[in-house]
C-alpha cells in the first residue's frame, strides 16, 4: 500500500512577524548604540575637556577618547596635557613652547549611559597611566600656588562648578619632575608607584594613599590622609592632614654624611602652613671628616609650607649615643636667603645654589663630650670622656661642598668630670697636677689617683677647623688658659696661652732641682699665684707636645741660643 507524503507544516505566520519585528528592534538598537556612541564621544570630550580648562585655568589638550557601550559605558583616553597649573608660566616661557606641566599617557573609566547627560556626571573609578608632572624653575612660571591671589573672573572665585564627579582616581607610574635652569644640575624627580584618590570632588577633603620614592635622601615613603577642598581663592589655605611612613632613606645621598634613616609621624594643617610631629631613627649616622657611625634618634614638632618646603623646627629632641639635645631653628629655600652664599663655587649666589639653608640652635645639659667628639672627629677613641653643657648655633649654606665642610658652629660648652683617652696626655695632667699642688713625689708614682678636670670657653667651627676662644681649664692646683685651634681630623694642634699654679716653682720640684729653683719663686709669681708661664700645645693627635713658651716668659735668648747651636757645626781643626 503506498505511504502518504507528509504533510508539511508551515510557520504560522504570526511567528515569522515576530522575528521580523525582533530583527528590527535589534537594528534599530545597533543603530541607536552606533549614533549614541558616535555623537557621546564628542560630547563627553567636550565635557572633560571643560572640567579640566575650568579646573586649572589652563589650556587643555586631548589626543583621543573612545566609547564602548556594550557594557555600560567604558571610557578610555590617551595624550591628555594640561598646559600649567594654577597660573601661567612667564610669557618669555610660553612664546617658547613650553612642555606641559602635566601630561597623562592614558586613562579610562567606566559609566552609566544615563549619567553621560546628567547636568553632574558621576564616575566611581578612574585609571590612571604614566602622568608626568613637570614644575619649571621659579623663574619659567608663575605662582605655582599663588598667596592671596584671586580669580580674574569674580564668578569664578571660591570653588568651579564641575560638571564631572570622581568618586576614586589610581594613578600608577607616576613621576613628579621640578626642573632646574641651572647648567649641569640635573632635576628632582620623584618617582611615586602608586597613588590611589578617593571621593575626589570639588567642595569636599578627598582620601589619597599614596608610594612614593623620595629622590634626596633616597628612601620609601608612604602617605595616607585627607586634602582639599581646593581653595581657588587662597590654594594655600587648602586644608590636608594624614600620617607617614619614611623608611630606609640613605643619607649617603647627600654629600658629607652617611646612614639609613627610617620616620613615622602625622601631619595636619593647610598647604602653607602644616604641622608635622613625628620620630626618626638612624642608627648608623656619620660625618665624613670622622666616618664613625653613631645612633641617632630624634623626636620632632615642626610646621611645613607645602607650596616651597621651608621649615620651622619647633622642637627637636635628639638622643646622640648618650647625649640629649634640644634644638630648634629653620630650614628655608636658598632662594628665600639674601646676600652671597657660602660653600658654593665661584659665583653662585643664593638665588642659584641648589637646596636649603639651615639655620638651628641646639641647647644641652645632658650631653657627652665623648659623644661629640666620636661623631666629629677621626681620633678614635675619642680624645676626651667627660659631662657636657653645650650652647651652640648650627648654620649650614647650600653648596657643592660636603657638610661637614661647609657647616658653621659657634657656641659655648662647659665639661665636667673631663678625663683623656691619651695616655701621654693623661699622665701629664696628672703629674701636672701633682706637681701644681705642691705634691711632686707623688708625680711620677703608679698608684697615683687619675686627675678630672673641668673646662669651658667658647669656639667656633668652620672649614673642618674649630677655634676655641678663652679656654679656662682647670684641675687641683692648677689652671690653664688657652686660646687656639684643631682640625677635626685630629692633624693639628695649635694652642698658645698660661699656666697658673699654686705651688712655686721649687715647691713643685724635689732634691737638688727644688734648690735650684727657689731663686726663682719670686720671678715666677705672678697675679697671685705661685708660678704663672706661658705654655704652647701643638702636634697631632699621635704626637702632641706640651711645653713652655720661652719667648713669651722672657727667655727667649736661651731658645735661640739652643737653636744656634744645633745649626751651627763645629769648626773643624
Amino acid at each position: 500500500m503506498r505511504q502518504s507524503a507528509p504533510v508539511r507544516r508551515r510557520t504560522p505566520r504570526w511567528v515569522l512577524r515576530l522575528g521580523a519585528a525582533v530583527l528590527v528592534l535589534v537594528a534599530i538598537a545597533v543603530g541607536a548604540i552606533a549614533y549614541v556612541a558616535h555623537n557621546a564621544e564628542p560630547l563627553l570630550r567636550r565635557r572633560v575637556v571643560a572640567n579640566l580648562e575650568d579646573r586649572f585655568h589652563s589650556p587643555v589638550e586631548l589626543d583621543a577618547l573612545h566609547i564602548s557601550v556594550l557594557h555600560g559605558l567604558q571610557v578610555s583616553g590617551s595624550g591628555l596635557r594640561i598646559q600649567y597649573l594654577a597660573g601661567p608660566t612667564h610669557p618669555d616661557v610660553q612664546s617658547q613652547g613650553a612642555a606641559p606641566m602635566l601630561s597623562v599617557k592614558s586613562f579610562e573609566f567606566r559609566s552609566g549611559l544615563r549619567e553621560l547627560f546628567e547636568p553632574t556626571m558621576r564616575v566611581v573609578t578612574v585609571y590612571v597611566q604614566g602622568m608626568e608632572l613637570h614644575i619649571p624653575p621659579k623663574q619659567d612660571r608663575g605662582d605655582l600656588l599663588p598667596n592671596g591671589q584671586e580669580a580674574d573672573n569674580p564668578k569664578r572665585r571660591g570653588q568651579p562648578r564641575i560638571g564631572l564627579v570622581v568618586d576614586k582616581i589610581v594613578c600608577s607610574d607616576m613621576t613628579l619632575t621640578i626642573e632646574t635652569n641651572k647648567p649641569g644640575k640635573p632635576p628632582l624627580v620623584f618617582a611615586i608607584r602608586n597613588i590611589t584618590l578617593r571621593d575626589v570632588g570639588a567642595r569636599k577633603p578627598f582620601l589619597f594613599d599614596a608610594y612614593l620614592v623620595n629622590p634626596k635622601p633616597v628612601g620609601d615613603i608612604h602617605s595616607t590622609g585627607h586634602f582639599g577642598p581646593w581653595q581657588d581663592d587662597n590654594p594655600r589655605d587648602t586644608p590636608i592632614d594624614g600620617q607617614y611612613s619614611f623608611i630606609h632613606a640613605d643619607l649617603g645621598t647627600i654629600k658629607g654624611i652617611a646612614g639609613t634613616l627610617s620616620s613615622t609621624g602625622g601631619y595636619n594643617g593647610t598647604l602653607g602652613e602644616i604641622g608635622v610631629v613625628g620620630t626618626t631613627d638612624t642608627p648608623d649616622f656619620s660625618l665624613d671628616v670622622s666616618e664613625h657611625p653613631v645612633d641617632l634618634r630624634t623626636a620632632f614638632d615642626a610646621t611645613v609650607d607645602g607650596t616651597s618646603g621651608d621649615t620651622r623646627l619647633n622642637s627637636v629632641h635628639a638622643t646622640l649615643l648618650h647625649t640629649v639635645l634640644q634644638v630648634s631653628g629653620m630650614v628655608i629655600r636658598a632662594a628665600d636667603k639674601q646676600g652671597t652664599a657660602q660653600g658654593g663655587m665661584p659665583g653662585d649666589s643664593a638665588d642659584n645654589l641648589p637646596g636649603h639653608y639651615i639655620d638651628i640652635s641646639v641647647a644641652s645639659d645632658k650631653a657627652r663630650v665623648e659623644d661629640i667628639l666620636t661623631l666629629g672627629t677621626k681620633t678614635r677613641p675619642p680624645l676626651m670622656q667627660g659631662g657636657l653643657t653645650l650652647r651652640a648655633h648650627l648654620s649650614i649654606p647650600p653648596g657643592h661642598v660636603s657638610v661637614s665642610q661647609k657647616m658653621r658652629i659657634q657656641g659655648t660648652f662647659r665639661i665636667g668630670g673631663a678625663t683623656f683617652s691619651n695616655p701621654h696626655w693623661q699622665e701629664t695632667v696628672d703629674e701636672l697636677s701633682k706637681r701644681a699642688s705642691g705634691h711632686p713625689k707623688q708625680a711620677n708614682a703608679e698608684d697615683a689617683n687619675l686627675v678630672s678636670s673641668e673646662m669651658g670657653g667658647s669656639f667656633r667651627l668652620a672649614s673642618a677647623v674649630v677655634k676655641v676662644h678663652d679656654l679656662s681649664y682647670r684641675m687641683p692646683g692648677a689652671q690653664v688658659n688657652l686660646n687656639g685651634q684643631y682640625s677635626l681630623d685630629g692633624e693639628t694642634f695649635d694652642f698658645a696661652g698660661t699656666v697658673r699654679t699654686e705651688a712655686t716653682a721649687s715647691q713643685m720640684l724635689t732634691g737638688w732641682k727644688s734648690v735650684l729653683a727657689k731663686p726663682f719663686d719670686s720671678l715666677l709669681k705672678k697675679n697671685g699665684a705661685g708660678v704663672e708661664v706661658p705654655i704652647k700645645v701643638s702636634g697631632t693627635k699621635s704626637d702632641p707636645k706640651f711645653g713652655v713658651d720661652l719667648d713669651k716668659m722672657g727667655l727667649g735668648f736661651l731658645s735661640r741660643h739652643k737653636d744656634q747651636s744645633q745649626q751651627d757645626p763645629a769648626p773643624h781643626p
